[in-house]
């Protein structure tokens, strides 16, 4: 019996240990290899074989191998992720930072790494994740909407970072600041404010820009125009050439008939 039960241990100690990661893999990327020490990094890639639901580990190293952010990274179903990296306080510091990513399913994670040193480089766009094309997509933009004569303005619009709130600053044409918002993104980066016109404040007529701006330092900015008239958002002009082209051919009628009527013989 101790005999049999000796084999079967050894029989067991030469089976083969199946490994428990997956054969997923990760691909990190970014396209900001130099940045100053204010500035914020963006970081994206896709994940392969991956179910949606477990995030991954994103962790930020400093030059003295310091961890000095760790998140946890979801990525939607095609497995692409982003994450804006903002500087800690009160900036980043001079030198080589490494971005690991990695994750419970995977065995190898990935580092990229980017430099810190000069003065802040200006980052309008950046490649979408995932593209093979490098397709450009903006950072933070806005567009605005609003009805004829209408008292409010809506602003919707869409950003990178979704974890960071969106200010939005109203200045007259004259330039003075007349209405300040600010909103959160959702899950998808988009965002949706209504600004009241009207008041004390929007008694001078002509173009209201609009600004948004994101980020610790609001180095993201976008911009729109909306004209104000007597604290109304003004109808198109097509509107109004053909209201006054309507009173103007409505008037030369009226005239003309009473001129044949004046004129008219009696009998």
């Amino acid at each position: 019996m101790l005999k049999m039960t000796l084999l079967a241990l050894i029989a067991i100690s030469f089976i083969p240990i199946t490994s428990a990661f997956a054969e997923g893999t990760i691909q990190l990327s970014t396209d900001q290899d130099t940045i100053a020490p204010r500035d914020t990094v963006l970081v994206y890639g896709t994940i392969n074989g991956m179910t949606e639901w477990v995030p991954m580990n994103v962790e930020v190293l400093a030059p003295d191998g310091e961890v000095v952010f760790s998140y946890n990274v979801l990525f939607d179903e095609n497995g692409d992720f982003i994450r804006l990296i903002h500087p800690p306080l009160p900036s980043f510091k001079i030198g080589t930072y490494t971005v690991v990513a990695s994750h419970v399913d995977v065995a190898n994670s990935q580092r990229i790494q980017f430099t810190v040193a000069g003065d802040s480089l200006v980052k309008g766009t950046v490649p979408a994740p995932g593209t093979g094309d490098r397709k450009i997509y903006s950072v933070l933009e806005i567009s605005a909407e609003a009805l004829e004569g209408s008292d409010t303005i809506t602003i919707t619009g869409t950003a990178v970072s979704r974890d960071t709130d969106v200010t939005f600053s109203v200045h007259s044409p004259s330039g003075n600041l007349v209405s300040v918002e600010q909103i959160s993104p959702n899950a998808n980066g988009d965002f949706t404010v209504e600004i009241k016109t009207g008041g004390p404040l929007w008694t001078e007529d002509g173009v209201y820009t609009v600004t948004a701006n994101q980020g610790i330092a609001s180095e993201f900015e976008d911009s729109v125009e909306v004209e104000i008239v007597k604290g109304r958002v003004i109808p198109e002009f097509g509107t109004i050439a053909a209201m006054v082209l309507v009173v103007s051919i409505v008037s030369i009628i009226a005239i003309t008939a009473k001129s044949r009527l004046s004129v008219m013989p009696r009998f």
